[in-house]
């Protein structure tokens, strides 16, 4: 597959910018440009150091890394979202991160603690209906019962 160009800033060029750390690796780490300090069951925001310049028809997937809740941290949001228009020279991605624990977490200056996945985005016309043709599933967790 062809790789898709994205502009990127830095706001920080002393830190690294983004990589695929495995030539499997689907995301790229990104790390936090300062220190932040999060008290005990409260939201910090961890500047990524990047603004992007993602092509029309794309956009940008934050997720925590898959390490980041042995840290007593999650993304307060769940994922990311960064529009093909959120792209001014000042518009820095954040991560707002959730303490979850009962003490202070840092997050130090470099730390990875998030990935980047670029992403086509597919726009959909609803077709509002009345009622569906195929049975009832029966809700949510309703496969393994």
């Amino acid at each position: 597959m062809k790789p898709v160009t994205v502009g990127i800033k830095r706001f920080d060029t002393s830190l690294p910018l983004p990589e695929y750390k495995t030539s499997g690796a689907a995301a790229m780490d990104l790390v936090s440009r300062l220190e932040v300090k999060i008290a005990p069951h409260s939201v910090g925001y961890a500047p990524l150091n990047i603004a992007l310049e993602l092509p029309e028809g794309y956009w940008a997937l934050i997720a925590a890394r898959s390490s980041l809740h042995k840290r007593g941290l999650l993304l307060a949001n769940g994922i990311g979202v960064g529009d093909h228009d959120y792209r001014g020279d000042n518009d820095e991605y954040l991560a707002a991160l959730l303490n979850f624990t009962d003490t202070l977490v840092v997050v130090e200056r470099g730390e990875r603690i998030a990935q980047l996945m670029i992403q086509p985005a597919i726009r959909i016309d609803l077709a509002e209906k009345v009622s569906f043709k195929s049975a009832d599933r029966g809700g949510l967790g309703s496969t393994e019962r």
